[in-house]
């Protein structure tokens, strides 16, 4: 449908150039400019008082710089190799770590890094390690940017004019085709490490997320090794091995105040909320509204309101939410059954590396029940290297040779099937469950445009989700993890349930100036972020203020069965904030 078109008004009046805000801001500038001048003034007569560092019990008095200096890491743990990764959904830094491992194979040490944890500046002496290497996985998130641990690092990769010569350098970018700055993160560090004297041992490459990103990353690296052993003289025909990254801890008796339920983070957090929330520390937001936007119809959409009144968290219109969500319980026990464990027993997995920057993989100390429902996802098809690790549990040599076929890409591999249903099917495999979610990559938050404007929703937050609820080719039935469990989440006055969530700030905004045209496409949920924006201008209109023309295109299946929002939309139709 060409939907509707927002007019300007004829008979609105024009704004003024100077308002009261304009007023109030520069006088507010000018407080700050005195308050500045006058702290300069005074800096250097405050009296110093001499007070005694404040120690950490246990802690050495620089642990903290030491912590950020990846090259002191590396060299006293005798590490000659670094997988730096910049990651926003987990793969990245997935990936990181499967390349260090597979360098031990070849000889390299190697140690994996986030770059949100690392001193930069000590990069050009990476060369002062003999026969050493930087691997960056660089994740594209949204239009061209860099995720959230990767942005201080793209910022000084840009501006740097530092030597790095000597250092030697490949880099494999993540992101999505469908998206215009398409690997953007990942082709310009290789460029910039380039430009500035390092040598690229093996050529950039990129994975799409919208095709099949495992794939591509195992084509890549499985021509990258043979090249960085001739470069340092390794053996390339070194057997594939298994190695453990972490140890299994078994606690008993533990007191379970000091027991992880859940948080991503800092423990009890999700009891004890307390801002400024982000991705380690979410904000556990009441769901107020979860109701069907479909009229009929097999499918189901839903739209869900999230109180963030008191919380301190802002958002515009374009922005996105994210939910950490939890795995489907059933499942969990499924995999119980499997295995043969105790859900409810407490463990830690530990670091084998003393020095390594990850001591856990997840929230440790938790019980297996709770590593399975927030921690590891049990619902994505497992990756290849995933597979290969686990026939090494199996007993019956035909399920091996079939898991080993699956893990080689073959048809078998291509149908939708879980961790769980591989299991199921190949009852012979049997890995112990300490290595399984060692292997299993985190539950990531899940990202949806937020559909509302804080203009006219200021104490909450709206999504348009779809349920995801398919069969496979084969008739394997798929649920979405977020969307399925979300659906559940029904409120209740007295004791709504909650969610943890944050928001992240995206750069998809409507045009700076109402009085700009806007033109908006969005067939299905793709109206999400336009309702926003839709309803942004509408309370501009409503106080009087002029905007320019807003046209929404907006596609359906069938108009009596999805047309989501019909009313809303008819709303601002009838009362002239839109028309035809």
């Amino acid at each position: 449908y060409i939907y509707a078109k927002m007019s300007e008004g004829r008979n609105q009046p024009e704004e003024p150039w100077i308002g009261p805000l304009d007023i109030a801001l520069a006088l507010a500038l000018v407080v700050v400019v005195v308050w500045y001048v006058w702290r300069k003034m005074h800096e250097g007569r405050e009296e110093k008082l001499d007070l005694p560092p404040i120690r950490v019990p246990g802690m050495g008095s620089n642990r903290a710089s030491s912590t950020r200096n990846f090259l002191e890491r590396m060299k006293s743990s005798e590490k000659n190799l670094i997988v730096f990764y910049g990651s926003q959904t987990g793969t990245a830094e997935e990936f990181a770590g499967r390349l260090a491992k597979e360098g031990h194979r070849f000889g390299l040490r190697g140690l994996v890094a986030d770059l949100e944890d690392c001193d930069m500046e000590e990069l050009p002496k990476l060369k002062e390690i003999e026969n050493s290497m930087a691997i960056f996985c660089m994740a594209t998130y949204g239009e061209g940017d860099p995720t959230d641990n990767a942005q201080e690092f793209y910022d000084w990769i840009k501006d740097t004019d530092e030597d790095l010569s000597g250092l030697r350098y490949v880099v494999f970018a993540l992101g999505n085709k469908t998206y215009e700055h398409y690997n953007a993160v990942g082709r310009l560090v290789d460029q910039q490490l380039e430009k500035f004297g390092a040598e690229r041992l093996f050529e950039c490459g990129e994975g799409d997320d919208d095709g099949n990103i495992e794939e591509d990353f195992v084509t890549w690296k499985e021509k990258l090794w043979p090249a960085v052993c001739e470069k340092f003289g390794l053996d390339a025909s070194a057997e594939d091995e298994s190695l453990r990254d972490f140890r299994l801890e078994v606690h008993e008796n533990l007191d379970m105040s000091r027991v992880f339920t859940g948080e991503m983070a800092r423990l009890k957090s999700y009891d004890r909320s307390k801002p400024p929330f982000d991705g380690k520390n979410p904000y556990m937001a009441p769901i107020m509204e979860n109701r069907e936007l479909h009229k009929s119809g097999d499918r189901s959409c839903m739209h869900i309101e999230l109180d963030i009144s008191g919380s301190k968290i802002r958002y515009s219109a374009g922005d996105h939410i994210a939910i950490y969500p939890q795995n489907n319980a059933a499942t969990v026990q499924k995999l119980a059954d499997l295995l043969q464990f105790d859900l409810d027993q407490v463990f830690s997995l530990v670091n084998i590396d003393d020095l390594a920057s990850k001591k856990n993989p997840f929230p440790c100390p938790c019980s297996f029940r709770t590593a399975l429902l927030h921690y590891v996802d049990i619902a994505s098809p497992p990756r290849t290297h995933v597979l290969k690790e686990i026939s090494r549990y199996g007993t019956t040599q035909s399920e091996v040779d079939a898991l080993l076929k699956m893990a080689s890409g073959s048809e078998e591999g291509k149908d939708h099937q879980s961790i769980v249903e591989v299991l199921e099917d190949m009852p012979s495999i049997h890995p112990p469950i300490d290595h399984l979610l060692e292997l299993l990559p985190r539950l990531q938050a899940r990202y949806f445009s937020i559909s509302s404007s804080p203009k006219m929703y200021p104490e909450s937050i709206h999504i348009t989700a779809v349920l995801v609820d398919y069969h496979t080719r084969t008739g394997r039935h798929v649920e979405g993890v977020a969307t399925s469990w979300l659906a559940t989440k029904r409120p209740n006055e007295n004791n709504p349930p909650k969610v943890p969530m944050f928001v992240r700030k995206s750069g998809f905004r409507p045009p700076v100036r109402p009085i700009s045209p806007a033109i908006m496409i969005g067939p299905g949920t793709g109206l999400a972020p336009f309702r926003g924006f839709i309803q942004d201008r509408s309370v501009l209109v409503r106080k009087q203020h002029r905007i320019g023309d807003t046209v929404l295109f907006f596609g359906c299946r069938r108009k009596a069965e999805d047309f989501l929002y019909e009313e809303e939309l008819d709303e601002y139709k009838m009362s002239i904030l839109m028309s035809k």
